[in-house]
C-alpha cells in the first residue's frame, strides 16, 4: 500500500499537496471543495502590511474626527456604522475557515518592515491558524541600501513575528539573494521552521496607448519548477528547516520531483485556477500510480533521493551542469 503522507511544520498531512496563498481561499465554500478534492492543507490568501496600516490610519481618522470642534467634544465619538477593519475581517475569515474544515489552515502575513502590524500574527494564532507563512517581498531598488542591510531587515522582521507566536513559521522569499544559502541558514537560526521557495516575481507591463504601468499577472508553468527544485536539492540536509516548493507545480511529475529534491510539500495554485479544483484527485491518482509502478512505498522513501546529499556527482546541481547544457544545443539555423 502506497503511503502518500508527509510532515510539514510539525503537521502530519495526508499527502504532499498544499493549496498556496491565492484567491482559492477567499470563500469558505471553495476551501471546503479543496478539502473534499483531497488537498492536504491550505495557505490562506495574504494579509498585507499595507492593508493593516491603512485600516489603522483610517480608523484613527474616524475616531478623532471632530474631537476638537467644541470644548465638550473631547469625549465625542462619531457613529462609524458597519465599519470593520479589513485586517480584522481576515482574522475572522481564518477563524471561520478553521471551523469549517478538518485540514490544517495556514495564515499568510505579507510585509517587510518591523512594526505594530506584526501583532496580527498573534491574532491569527488565536483564531486557530495551525502555522503562519511569512511572505517577505521587497524590491531592492534603492542604490543606497546594501544587501547586508536588506537581509538584516528580513531577519529582524522574522524575529519580531517569532516573538509574537508559538505556532510554526514558514518564510516565503524570492530567489534574488547573492548568498541565498546563508540567508536561509540565518532565518533558520532566527526561528523559521520552514522555507517556502520561491515567491514569484510579478512584473508589471507598460501600456503604450495610455502611457501607464499596468499589472500583468501571468500564471506559472511547470518550467518554473526548475529554480526552486535546484535550490531545495542543494540545501536539503544542509539547513534544519522543512522545505515547501512552490511555483511551477502542475502535475504529479512536478510533485514527485519536489519530493525527490527534498521538499516536504508541493504548493500549487496556478494549475487549480486554470484547470479547476478537480485536478487535485487526478494528480493524486497519478502520484499513487507512478509510485506503485516504480515500487515506492512512501513519500518519505523518495524524499531527498535526488538532493546533493544523495548524488554521487552533486556538481550537476552546483554548476547546473552549465557547460554540458550549453554544448547540448545542436539545432542551429
Amino acid at each position: 500500500m502506497v503511503d502518500l503522507s508527509t510532515t510539514y511544520l510539525g503537521l502530519t498531512l495526508k499527502n504532499p499537496l498544499v493549496a498556496s496563498a491565492s484567491p482559492l481561499s477567499y470563500k469558505i465554500e471553495t476551501v471546503e471543495r479543496l478539502e473534499e478534492a483531497g488537498i492536504a492543507a491550505v495557505v490562506l490568501y495574504s494579509l498585507f502590511e499595507e492593508q493593516i496600516i491603512h485600516d489603522s490610519l483610517e480608523l484613527d481618522h474616524y475616531l478623532n474626527q471632530g474631537t476638537y470642534s467644541y470644548a465638550e467634544a473631547l469625549t465625542y465619538l462619531p457613529d462609524v456604522g458597519p465599519y470593520k477593519m479589513g485586517a480584522d475581517a481576515y482574522v475572522e475569515h481564518l477563524h471561520q475557515v478553521k471551523r469549517s474544515v478538518n485540514i490544517p489552515v495556514i495564515g499568510s502575513l505579507n510585509g517587510i518592515t518591523p512594526g505594530g502590524w506584526v501583532n496580527y500574527a498573534r491574532k491569527m494564532e488565536e483564531a486557530g491558524a495551525d502555522a503562519l507563512e511569512l511572505n517577505i517581498y521587497s524590491l531592492a531598488f534603492d542604490p543606497k541600501v546594501t544587501s547586508t542591510e536588506l537581509e538584516e531587515s528580513y531577519i529582524s522582521l522574522l524575529r519580531s513575528v517569532r516573538a509574537q507566536i508559538k505556532i510554526p513559521i514558514a518564510v516565503k522569499i524570492s530567489p534574488f539573494f547573492t548568498g541565498l544559502a546563508n540567508v536561509i541558514h540565518r532565518m533558520a537560526e532566527a526561528g523559521a521552521d520552514g522555507m517556502v521557495l520561491f515567491n514569484r516575481f510579478y512584473q508589471p507591463d507598460f501600456d503604450l496607448e495610455q502611457l501607464e504601468v499596468v499589472p500583468n499577472l501571468v500564471l506559472s508553468s511547470s518550467h518554473e519548477l526548475r529554480l526552486p527544485l535546484r535550490w531545495i536539492a542543494l540545501l536539503y540536509g544542509e539547513v534544519d528547516v522543512d522545505f515547501a516548493l512552490t511555483s511551477g507545480v502542475h502535475t504529479a511529475t512536478d510533485v514527485l520531483k519536489a519530493m525527490m529534491a527534498g521538499a516536504c510539500v508541493a504548493q500549487m495554485a496556478s494549475e487549480l485556477l486554470k484547470n479547476g479544483i478537480e485536478r487535485i484527485p487526478e494528480i493524486l491518482v497519478d502520484l499513487h500510480s507512478w509510485m506503485e509502478e516504480h515500487e515506492y512505498v512512501s513519500i518519505s522513501q523518495m524524499k531527498g533521493s535526488l538532493s546533493s546529499k544523495a548524488l554521487a556527482q552533486p556538481s550537476a546541481l552546483w554548476r547546473a551542469n552549465y557547460m554540458k547544457e550549453l554544448s547540448s544545443f545542436t539545432s542551429l539555423p
